[in-house]
């Protein structure tokens, strides 16, 4: 089963409020096998004019059914809800490749 890797551009609006939702997101994240590899660290665009990141996230989950699972619980949802009004996210999956 591959890695499922999860790409989140994220604008933060209100500092204190995202504040909230992350220590709400990370123990979930986790409580569902998944990891932050990267957040909120420097980052440069190499090629291309189209795409203008505001803070980059990447976390790795065991696979797509283990996100999945963590995205659509309720736990997540109600963490969710407190994020949503602090600014504005574009959050991606994609699978690795087994091996």
């Amino acid at each position: 089963m591959a890695d499922y890797f999860i790409v989140v551009d994220v604008r933060i609006d209100d500092a204190e409020t995202y504040g909230e939702y992350m220590k709400l997101a990370k123990p979930l994240v986790e409580k569902h096998g998944g990891e932050y590899l990267v957040r909120g660290g420097a980052f440069k665009v190499y090629e291309g004019d189209y795409f203008e990141p505001r803070r980059m996230v990447l976390l790795r989950f065991p696979s797509k059914q283990k996100y999945e699972e963590f995205y659509y619980s309720d736990d997540y949802q109600k963490a969710r809800d407190i994020r949503l009004p602090a600014g504005d996210m574009i959050m991606i999956g994609v699978e690795g490749f087994e091996g």
